[in-house]
């Protein structure tokens, strides 16, 4: 089915699906007169000329209700990424304007703004209902690797205020505007850094069983949903793809940050068990086909705490550092006692 993009006040929105027109066309949340567009349209058209809605066009009997709704949700807010290896992003809050992050990410924060730890992601979903609700709010970031509460930083004050946020490792901030991909983004389990309120942090269960075991994140991803900001954190370097329809991109497991959801995500055996074994690479990595946005990093967190174990004392029998770059290099290490 295809989707359908609407203007409203000179901005789109979209893209639903052909029912969720007919049911705003039903409320009154749009008219006839409503722009409108779909992949294969040259331009533009109001609702009134296009055959599927016109006078002549079918209609269903009864449409679903609709998903959720058009309206800008989160808190728009202003933001500064800060350094290199070590980031940090500072965020510009106007009066009444809130910031939701991780319990600990917080760095410092300027005169008027107020901290609440809360339940949940700190969505207005998460918090509304009882306290069933809100316990199932926290449970999914519980099960996503996240912490039961998170913060919420409001600027009561007059002016500007602000608030900073620091990276747990080296690594690179990636600003994500909801609301550009389809109001959903699927990341891994541990990337969320900070968001504007009113994004809403939930679980996305991988369907395959496959990717579940042996995709590198599990069974279980973290899903980023709404139309505001939202910064997670990767390690390394960054690399952006936009992957057309049918094409097709084979990256280790642990490299993947974030996708579209449009982008179908499965894995795959390397095809050679002598590769496999002996090739440094694992049995399996990812395969991701578009059309869709992906995120890959370059150095995973797993690869580093990795290596850092590797080289920790208790792996190397009080191994000391003296004569690191000595030419004899392991070789010298037995004649140290």
């Amino acid at each position: 089915m295809n989707n359908w993009y609407i203007a409203v006040n000179g901005q789109s929105h979209g893209p639903y699906p052909e029912e969720n027109i007919r049911q705003q066309l039903s409320n009154g949340g749009i008219s006839m007169d409503t722009l409108v567009w779909r992949d294969g349209m040259q331009d533009w058209m109001p609702l009134s000329q296009v055959p599927e809605f016109s006078a002549g066009g079918a209609q269903p009997a009864a449409a679903p209700p609709p998903p959720t709704a058009s309206v800008s949700q989160a808190h728009e807010i202003d933001y500064e990424i800060i350094g290199h290896e070590m980031q940090f992003v500072e965020i510009e809050l106007d009066p009444g304007e809130s910031a939701v992050a991780e319990a600990g990410a917080m760095m410092y924060m300027t005169d008027g703004i107020e901290m609440q730890t809360v339940f949940g992601d700190g969505s207005d979903q998460s918090q509304q209902g009882g306290l069933f609700d809100k316990l199932l709010g926290a449970g999914k970031r519980l099960i996503t690797g996240e912490s039961l509460f998170c913060t919420i930083f409001t600027h009561t004050g007059q002016g500007k205020g602000r608030v900073a946020f620091s990276a747990p490792y080296p690594g690179k901030i990636i600003p994500l505007e909801l609301k550009n991909y389809g109001n959903r983004i699927i990341c891994q389990k541990d990337a969320f850094l900070c968001a504007a309120k009113g994004v809403s942090i939930g679980v996305a269960f991988q369907k395959k069983i496959g990717v579940g075991l042996f995709g590198g994140e599990g069974f279980i991803m973290q899903k980023l949903e709404g139309d505001g900001l939202t910064f997670v954190h990767a390690g390394g370097t960054i690399v952006e793809r936009e992957l057309a329809a049918g094409e097709s991109l084979r990256v280790d497991t642990g490299c993947l940050v974030a996708l579209t959801s449009s982008v179908e995500y499965d894995v795959e055996f390397v095809g050679d068990v002598k590769s496999a074994v002996f090739g440094g690479e694992g049995f399996f990595f990812a395969r991701l086909r578009g059309p869709g946005h992906v995120w890959l990093q370059s150095l995973p967190f797993s690869r580093l705490a990795g290596r850092l174990h590797e080289a920790a004392p208790q792996n190397n029998a009080g191994y000391s550092t003296q004569g690191e770059g000595s030419i004899l290099g392991g070789l010298g290490r037995v004649f140290q006692d």
